[in-house]
C-alpha cells in the first residue's frame, strides 16, 4: 500500500469528520502545512497513542513499582520513581528547549527520544529480569532517569511540530484521539494479562513490549511532513534559554498559566496514594488499576479534545474542580465509611476517576499552552513551564512523603486543596481558541 493511497484515506476520513473552510480553520499555519494536515493530523495521532500506551503499561505509578516490589527493591527507590519521572524529564527543558531552537524542522528530537525512552525500557527489563534487590532497584532507577530525559526532548519537539503542522482548532482532537488509541490498547493488554494470570513474567514482557511500542512511534513520527521553521536564539541557546526565564516576570497570562499548571500537579501526584490505599485494604490485583486507566483514556480522549478546542480554560478548571471534589470524598470515606473503603470496587472506581479528570488536566493545559504562543515562543513557554514544574514536582513530592508519615489521607487532602487553589488563576487566563 503506497503513501499516495494512505493519504488519500486520510483525506477522505478527515474531509468526512471536518466539514469546514481551509482558509478559515488554517489561519495559524503556513499555506504548505496546510495541504498536509490530514496526513499529519493522523501520524501525530497514531506516534502519539503509540507513545501513551508505551508510558501506560511500563508506568512508574502501577506497572514498575510493582515489578520492584517484586524484586525486593529497597522502599525508598519505589518512593521516588515518579517524582525522578515528571522532575527528570522538565528540569533540562530551558537546555532542550535551546537546542529545539537550533533546527529548522524539529520533529527528530522527537524521533530520537522515543528511541531513547525505548532503550531505557529495556534497562528496566534487564534490571528486574536479571537482578534482585538493591542492584535492580539501582539499575531500574538510572534507567527511568534516561527514560525521563528521553522524555524530555520528545515534549519540547510535539508540542512545536503539532503548532507548526495541526491548525488551532484541531490540535485538541489530535491529543483526544491519541488518548483514545492508547487507552484501546490498554485494554487488549489488560485481557491477555487477564488470560496469563498475571504474574511476573507477563508485566515483564509487557514493559519490552512498551519498548517496542516507542520505536513504532519514532518510525511514525519520521513520516510527519514539517516545513522548515524559525531558529531564533541558536547562536547562544542556553543564554537564550535562561533570558526566557524574564517572560514569568513580563507575560502575565504566561505566568498565571505557569502557577495553575504548578498547584494541578496534585492530580497526578495523588494516584499512587489511591494505589497505596487499595494496597492496605487488601486490593492489590495490579489488572484492576491498569483496567480502569485504559478505560478512562478510552473514554476521556474525544470528549476532552473536542471541549479543548472550544476552551482549554474551562477543560481545565472543570478538571481541577472534578479532582478536588474527589480527593475529598475520598478522604471523607476513609473517616466517616471504613467498611466501604474494604470493597473491591470503591477505589478502582475512584483510581478510574481520578485518570478521567487527569486526562481533562493534560490535555487541557497542552492544548492551551500550544495555542498560547506561536513560532519560537512556543518553544520557549514549553520549555520555561516544564523547567518551573519540574522544580514544583520535586517539592510537591517531598511535601507529599512527608504528608504520608502522618496519614495518606494528609497527602490526598495536600493534593485536593491545590487543585482547588489551581482555580483561581485559571478562572483569570485570556481566552485562546
Amino acid at each position: 500500500m503506497n503513501n499516495s493511497y494512505l493519504e488519500s484515506i486520510a483525506e477522505r476520513v478527515y474531509d468526512a469528520i471536518y466539514e469546514e473552510d481551509d482558509a478559515r480553520v488554517c489561519r495559524e499555519i503556513s499555506e504548505e502545512a496546510c495541504s498536509n494536515v490530514p496526513h499529519n493530523f493522523f501520524l501525530h495521532a497514531t506516534a502519539m497513542g503509540l507513545s501513551k500506551l508505551a508510558e501506560a503499561v511500563a508506568n512508574t505509578k502501577t506497572t514498575i513499582p510493582w515489578l520492584l516490589s517484586s524484586a525486593g527493591a529497597p522502599g525508598w527507590i519505589i518512593a521516588v520513581l515518579v517524582p525522578l519521572r515528571e522532575s527528570g524529564s522538565m528540569l533540562p527543558q530551558l537546555a532542550i528547549g535551546s537546542w529545539v531552537r537550533r533546527a529548522s524542522r524539529r520533529k527528530w528530537f522527537y524521533v530520537i527520544g522515543a528511541v531513547l525512552q525505548a532503550v531505557a525500557l529495556l534497562g528496566v527489563v534487564l534490571s528486574v529480569g536479571l537482578m534482585t534487590g538493591t542492584a535492580a532497584g539501582y539499575c531500574a532507577l538510572l534507567s527511568v532517569l534516561v527514560f525521563s530525559l528521553a522524555r524530555g526532548f520528545c515534549s519540547v519537539a510535539s508540542k512545536d511540530v503539532i503548532g507548526k503542522t495541526v491548525p488551532k482548532t484541531r490540535r485538541g482532537r489530535v491529543t483526544g484521539l491519541a488518548s483514545s488509541i492508547g487507552g484501546f490498547g490498554i485494554l487488549l493488554v489488560v485481557a491477555l494479562l487477564y488470560q496469563l494470570q498475571a504474574d511476573e513474567k507477563p508485566y515483564i514482557g509487557v514493559v519490552a513490549m512498551g519498548a517496542i511500542l516507542f520505536l513504532v512511534s519514532a518510525m511514525v513520527y519520521t513520516r510527519i511532513d514539517e516545513e522548515p521553521g524559525a531558529k531564533e536564539g541558536g547562536a547562544n541557546g542556553i543564554a537564550h534559554a535562561l533570558s526566557s526565564l524574564r517572560l514569568l516576570l513580563d507575560d502575565i497570562p504566561f505566568r498565571r498559566f505557569v502557577c495553575a499548571r504548578a498547584l494541578l500537579v496534585g492530580t497526578g501526584l495523588s494516584a499512587p496514594f489511591i494505589v497505596i490505599l487499595a494496597n492496605q485494604r487488601g486490593n492489590s490485583d495490579l489488572i484492576y488499576f491498569l483496567l480502569a486507566q485504559g478505560l478512562a483514556s478510552l473514554v476521556s480522549g474525544p470528549v476532552w479534545g473536542r471541549y479543548a478546542d472550544l476552551s482549554s480554560r474551562y477543560v481545565m478548571m472543570f478538571s481541577a474542580m472534578a479532582a478536588g471534589l474527589l480527593g475529598t470524598v475520598i478522604v471523607m470515606t476513609e473517616l466517616f465509611a471504613t467498611a466501604l473503603m474494604g470493597t473491591d470496587w470503591f477505589l478502582p472506581t475512584c483510581f478510574f476517576v481520578l485518570m478521567l479528570v487527569h486526562d481533562g488536566v493534560r490535555l487541557g493545559r497542552k492544548t492551551y499552552l500550544v495555542d498560547l504562543g506561536e513560532g519560537s515562543k512556543r518553544t520557549d513557554y514549553v520549555a520555561v513551564s516544564n523547567t518551573m514544574i519540574g522544580i514544583v514536582l520535586l517539592i510537591a513530592g517531598g511535601a507529599a512523603s512527608y504528608a504520608q508519615t502522618l496519614g495518606i489521607s494528609l497527602a490526598i487532602v495536600l493534593f485536593s486543596a491545590m487543585t482547588f487553589a489551581s482555580c483561581l488563576f485559571i478562572r483569570r487566563l485570556p481566552e485562546v481558541q
